[in-house]
């Protein structure tokens, strides 16, 4: 799902209607209606309470104010990383300095405790301010997939973000392609992570698919290999639309996930 950040407001309600993801609260008190959630993610409900849940943000600074919002980060860090329930918070900016220029990343492991984080006043109320620091910001809830075998190493230093449109009825078609690749893609030993979201509501993007490396040189190498490269050549005929991002890591947030 993604939402143009205009309200603040509008934001928290939205964020927490896709977490609880029940028919009653689809419609928001503001009278806006909320897209129903992915057919098929609702039909896995009773298992996505132990699914590792993303909400991810987009950011665009005002012009002229990447200092600003740095500062702000800096005086809201500590209250977004406190919680016990948020397993990982990390920041990072664009490699190139295009848009988006920022990635925000926070990370649980169901639901239950994206929920518990998100209804935290002190939360709310940094999530409320986000449009007074931002040009435009979208937000994404992710569900994790299992496509990719779980390896985390500690120096994730460069992601490189996929956001990922299936072709019309062809979301079957990738998914056997995905399976067909994804030793392929796992085996180079620069990179240190992949893993795959589903977009909780199935609209634009449907997938999210993050590679992670220690260094900038370890991501280009591994595009170059080719396997890695045979894949991404071959990705445009296996989706509608995909668009790329390169992401370095910050130190605004210090908590790591427990894995690590």
């Amino acid at each position: 799902m993604q939402i143009k950040l205009k309200l603040g407001t509008l934001l928290i309600l939205a964020v927490l209607v896709a977490l609880v993801g029940c028919d009653s609260a689809q419609q928001v008190i503001t009278g806006v209606t909320m897209p129903p959630a992915d057919p098929a993610v609702e039909a896995a409900a009773p298992e996505m309470e132990a699914t590792p849940v993303k909400l991810v943000w987009l950011i665009n600074y005002p012009l002229g104010g990447k200092d600003a919002y740095l500062e702000w980060v800096a005086s809201i860090s500590a209250t977004l990383s406190a919680p016990e329930e948020l397993q990982r918070v990390a920041s990072y900016d664009n490699y190139y300095g295009v848009n988006p220029h920022r990635l925000v990343e926070f990370e649980f492991a169901s639901f239950a405790d994206a929920m518990t984080y998100m209804n935290r006043s002190e939360i709310a109320a940094v999530f409320e301010a986000l449009p007074d620091h931002s040009s435009e910001a979208s937000t994404y809830v992710l569900i994790q997939r299992s496509d990719y075998a779980e390896v985390l190493a500690p120096e994730r230093t460069i992601k490189v973000a996929y956001l990922i449109d299936y072709p019309l009825g062809g979301k079957d078609a990738y998914l056997d392609w995905v399976a067909s690749i994804a030793p392929k893609l796992s085996e180079p030993e620069e990179v240190q992570r992949i893993a795959s979201y589903d977009n909780y509501y199935g609209e634009s993007p449907h997938r999210y698919v993050e590679f992670e490396f220690a260094s900038m040189a370890d991501a280009n190498l591994y595009h170059t290999l080719e396997g890695p490269r045979a894949v991404n050549l071959d990705l445009p005929n296996r989706t509608s639309r995909e668009t790329v991002h390169f992401f370095e890591l910050r130190s605004d947030y210090v908590n790591v996930a427990a894995s690590e």
